[in-house]
């Protein structure tokens, strides 16, 4: 089965066509979000080999409590992702704009939700439970539904195979670096726990999200000073984390302005590693223990400072890493030192094949 795997962005959206034992067989990045590209630009690109699929798997963004795996689309599905454009009014708008853009071309084909919070859905009831009054929850779904689910699970199913392992006790802390960011805490290849929530606001520092903030603090803006909610929501998510602290959300920009002497990127470098290490602690507290430490993500792959600079301090859960096999990372690899008792694992994130397993699985295809 040929999957076209269609994964919107907040400035992009990414074709690949998937063939027989995965093989990429077309690829292509255009520009803008689903909301806003060009028609004719679409056209063209499916009109290419990438048209030339059996089957389209989407990523979307939030599957609510609904939906806590993927799903063939029809009309009541797609009703019921609308009405959870409330729950991620920032990014499910795009996925959903781009399903509907790919759908007037090929619509012919079997198409399949692919959901970013299903891969948290198994979490146990003490990580998704949010401490808020009953009435609350049970009214309005509050809970931590967790993201980043498509690339996490992948982590789980890919790491078995490269530290040689089973993957059913293997303990895995999952950490998906780029401009959104969140760890995920794996055991027997499943969730157990996540730095984001009902949002994908909370959690980790990031290139231009907050990450964990205090409420009560942004209860002060709000009534004592207050601060316009729209303008709060925005600065949360457009001008906070990385970007809020030293100007630029980049982090090659960020560690070059350190590396040259700059307080602000310093300060934004040493705040980012101080959530990312407590984060790490804290999903191997809830593995009871740690076998592996995965990188992923743009940043998470790419950057060897980042990696080296996690891991130091975190000598007490087993890891350490060889810094000449971290610089010279090419592929899926092995960075730990040869004293390390928990392996150091850097990976290419692979959602599209996650999303391509996951459309066979629901259509019954090879």
């Amino acid at each position: 089965m040929r999957v076209l795997v269609v994964n919107a962005g907040s400035s992009s959206l990414k074709l690949r066509l998937l063939g027989e034992q995965d093989a990429v067989l077309a690829e292509q990045e255009l520009r803008g979000s689903g909301e806003e590209l060009d028609a004719g630009v679409l056209r063209a690109a499916l009109n290419s080999p990438l048209g030339d699929a059996d089957a389209i798997g989407h990523r979307i963004v939030h599957g609510g409590e609904r939906f806590r795996s993927a799903v063939k689309i029809n009309a009541a599905v797609e009703a019921a992702l609308r009405e959870l454009i409330d729950l991620a009014p920032l990014h499910q708008p795009k996925s959903l704009a781009a399903m509907d853009a790919v759908n007037a071309l090929l619509g012919d084909l079997p198409a399949v939700a692919c959901f970013d919070t299903a891969f948290h859905a198994s979490m146990p009831a003490a990580a998704a439970t949010y401490a808020l009054p009953a009435e609350w929850r049970d009214r309005w779904g509050l809970r931590r539904y967790g993201f980043h689910g498509l690339s996490h699970a992948w982590v789980a199913r890919r790491t078995p195979e490269l530290v040689g392992r089973g993957a059913q006790d293997l303990r895995i802390v999952s950490c998906h670096l780029g401009a959104g960011a969140s760890l995920c805490a794996i055991r027997g290849g499943s969730s157990l726990d996540t730095t984001m929530g009902f949002t994908p606001l909370e959690g980790l520092v990031m290139a231009t999200r907050s990450g964990s903030v205090d409420p009560g603090m942004l209860l002060w803006l709000l009534e004592r000073e207050g601060l316009p909610a729209a303008e709060l929501a925005e600065a949360l998510e457009h001008r906070s984390g990385l970007l809020g602290l030293c100007g630029t959300g980049d982090m090659r920009e960020l560690l070059k302005r350190a590396d040259a002497c700059d307080r602000k990127a310093q300060l934004a470098l040493d705040v980012y590693l101080r959530s990312l290490r407590a984060g790490i602690a804290a999903m191997a507290a809830a593995l009871g223990g740690l076998d592996a430490l995965v990188f992923t993500g743009g940043v998470g792959e790419r950057s060897a400072v980042v990696r080296e600079l996690a891991t130091d301090g975190l000598g007490f859960l087993g890891l350490a890493i060889d810094n000449e096999r971290n610089r010279a990372v090419t592929a899926d690899c092995e960075i730990s030192a040869p004293d390390a008792s928990a392996a150091t694992i850097v990976l290419a994130a692979r959602e599209d094949l996650e999303i391509a397993r996951q459309v066979r699985a629901v259509l019954g295809g090879s």
